[in-house]
């Protein structure tokens, strides 16, 4: 399965590929260079199939703990200042994820949603100080 926000670009990679992959062999005569080309194309589709998947999780919901909300390595542990909704100190725990890492968030414990916000923002890098905050971003509340 894929995450649905992958698909355009799954789509678009799909007839890039497709078409590079049939103008290398009408145009190409050298067929070790035809072949090598082709590879090189495929496998970039193949990159990004995998960069968008999003398998299913058999996950054992316990009231008890909180799962971690995404794959990745977590970079930080800071007691911030939550000035959106609870207006108090919480702690922040930040994940990187790799090229490599499923790029899913899931919510981390079960409950009801009293708030969930969209913010548009920047695409900075994750090692940005101000990442979490000037990123694009959803803020949801459990």
């Amino acid at each position: 399965m894929f995450h649905k926000e992958g698909f355009r670009i799954i789509i678009f990679s799909f007839l890039m590929s497709t078409s590079l992959v049939i103008s290398i062999e009408i145009f190409t005569k050298a067929e070790l260079m035809k072949n090598i080309l082709q590879i090189l194309v495929l496998s970039q589709f193949l990159i990004i199939l995998y960069f968008f998947r999003n398998p299913k999780r058999n996950i054992i919901l316990d009231s008890e703990k909180v799962l971690s909300p995404a794959d990745g390595k977590i970079v930080a542990i800071n007691n911030v200042y939550e000035n959106e909704v609870l207006k108090s100190k919480r702690i922040q725990i930040s994940i990187f994820l790799s090229p490599l890492d499923i790029h899913v968030n899931r919510y981390p414990v079960s409950g009801n949603i009293i708030y969930n916000k969209h913010h548009h923002g920047n695409y900075l890098v994750a090692w940005h100080p101000k990442s979490s905050e000037k990123n694009e971003r959803t803020s949801v509340v459990i």
